[in-house]
């Protein structure tokens, strides 16, 4: 079963390659000039997308078309390719998401969402032979009854060997048919994974106030940021040289339905499995 959920994890989508891809480079920063952390860029059409860096930098060969860039706290950023480019400069504006409105009355504290029954010796990775999957989400689906104020977000990580390993955990709300994932979130929730071979358990509580109205969500767990000098590091050392654990980052499966998506801005799809994740907080009665 494990060998099963490994191979699942390294299988990725086939890529457009009909047209010509040149690259591009640049940085992202706000109307401030401060630079923005952790953007997605990409061709969502394509399903070709990479995250930037911490410092707001972005490298990424696209065909000519329309690059789009996508955070939680700021609006969609677009760029049009007409060619190879190193100096791109994006501007992205202040997200305009309404404020949560609460609701008067009595609650109860709640599991939204629990982890679902685990999968014996069962682990994903997010690491493939070409490097780390940057951008990789996937995560677990909860049902919203009634509104549902978030408190507590429960994960584990099995182990980890990727240094300067940072995730970030989304909300998005699923929509119509065929599905649409609309962010909820006013700002990024991000974690910080310490390398250790050793079970690691977080319970996060989120610094805004998330307020779900009844309805569907996708709460993810995606991996944004490690060091990539180490990335370019082990990709320089023969196989037969390299330690097997290293850069590997293994979460613990549980049998229920969820879904994933390989790269930022990817399609999102249904998948059999989730790492576990549980919400807990306040239902309004």
């Amino acid at each position: 079963m494990r060998k099963l959920l490994l191979l699942a994890f390294c299988l990725f989508p086939c890529f457009i390659y009909a047209q010509e891809r040149v690259p591009i480079k640049g940085h992202i920063i706000n109307e401030k000039g401060e630079a923005v952390e952790y953007v997605q860029v990409g061709v969502p059409k394509l399903s070709i997308g990479t995250i930037s860096s911490s410092d707001g930098r972005f490298e990424i060969d696209v065909p000519n078309d329309t690059l789009e860039f996508h955070h939680v706290s700021y609006q969609t950023g677009y760029y049009s390719v007409s060619g190879p480019k190193e100096d791109v400069l994006i501007v992205l504006k202040e997200s305009e998401l309404p404020p949560a409105v609460f609701i008067g009355g009595k609650t109860k504290e709640k599991y939204l969402l629990r982890a679902g029954v685990k999968i014996p010796q069962g682990s994903g990775d997010f690491y493939h032979p070409g490097g780390i999957t940057k951008g990789y989400e996937l995560g677990s689906v909860a049902r919203a009854h009634k509104p549902f104020l978030v408190k507590d977000i429960q994960f584990s990580i099995q182990s980890n060997h990727i240094p300067g390993c940072v995730a970030a955990i989304n909300i998005y709300r699923i929509e119509g048919e065929p599905e649409e994932f609309i962010n909820i979130l006013h700002k990024p929730i991000y974690v910080s994974v310490a390398m250790s071979g050793e079970m690691q358990d977080f319970d996060i509580q989120p610094e805004e106030s998330i307020l779900l109205e009844p309805g569907r969500y996708f709460i993810s767990f995606a991996l944004v940021d490690c060091d990539m000098d180490a990335v370019r590091q082990i990709q320089e050392t023969p196989e037969s040289e390299r330690d097997p654990s290293a850069m590997h980052l293994y979460v613990p499966m549980y049998f229920k339905s969820s879904y994933q998506r390989f790269y930022a801005l990817g399609k999102l799809i249904h998948f059999p499995v989730n790492i576990g994740i549980s919400v807990k907080g306040l239902e309004y009665q």
